[in-house]
């Protein structure tokens, strides 16, 4: 589903996702309209626009991630600005990539949205790292140790955790592993289960509120 209040950009999006492959269940310009309609359509990915005439895209996003199964929601933006990543991000944003992505970079970013990834435009990954880890910090106050905390991951899952919070796919963290991809997916819906998460988002942000992920890595 693409949500964008440009006729003509969201006509274009909806044309290269078409020609890619994908079903473009519903194409709107409102976000009020977005929600009603997402309900209906129950589409699996939601690119979003932030600059909507109605409700403002970060809204959209809170809205959608409070239907009983969400849609993975790439914002697609003419912003970079920090403070605009990081209110999608909160908001559920499972990515962010800015318009002046190739249209390759485009259909790869929703591709990988699709799968779970958390997906963002170079640059932008360290500084949602960043924040999530400066507020993970000052959470956890002094003198806790907060990796103990939590369900016990068994080695081989916190190996792959510590991956996923880096930003590697799948396919990355299997040859680093010399394990298959299908390995490295049952290991990922294992702690998932474990931790009572429901995707790749929330085990990065878990990683990093539990001390996991190096950010000079990511």
């Amino acid at each position: 589903m693409v949500v964008d209040d440009h006729p003509m950009w969201r006509e274009a999006v909806a044309r290269d996702l078409t020609e890619a492959g994908y079903d473009v269940a519903a194409a709107t310009g409102e976000g009020r309209q977005a929600l009603r309609v997402a309900a209906a359509v129950r589409p699996d990915v939601v690119v979003l626009d932030l600059r909507l005439p109605d409700l403002p895209g970060v809204e959209v996003a809170r809205g959608l991630g409070a239907y009983a199964a969400p849609p993975r929601v790439l914002v697609l933006s003419a912003s970079a600005e920090e403070a605009d990543v990081l209110e999608a991000v909160k908001a559920g944003a499972s990515g962010y990539l800015v318009k002046s992505a190739s249209r390759e970079e485009f259909l790869d970013a929703v591709r990988r949205t699709a799968e779970g990834d958390a997906v963002f435009t170079p640059g932008l990954a360290g500084l949602v790292l960043g924040e999530y880890r400066r507020l993970a910090h000052r959470s956890a106050g002094p003198g806790r140790d907060v990796a103990q905390d939590g369900p016990r991951l068994t080695d081989r899952e916190t190996e792959v955790l510590r991956m996923v919070a880096k930003g590697l796919t799948y396919r990355q963290i299997a040859e680093r592993l010399v394990l298959s991809h299908r390995t490295v997916q049952n290991h990922v819906q294992n702690t998932l289960s474990k931790l009572q998460l429901h995707n790749r988002v929330e085990l990065v942000r878990y990683a990093i509120e539990k001390g996991l992920a190096e950010l000079d890595q990511a």
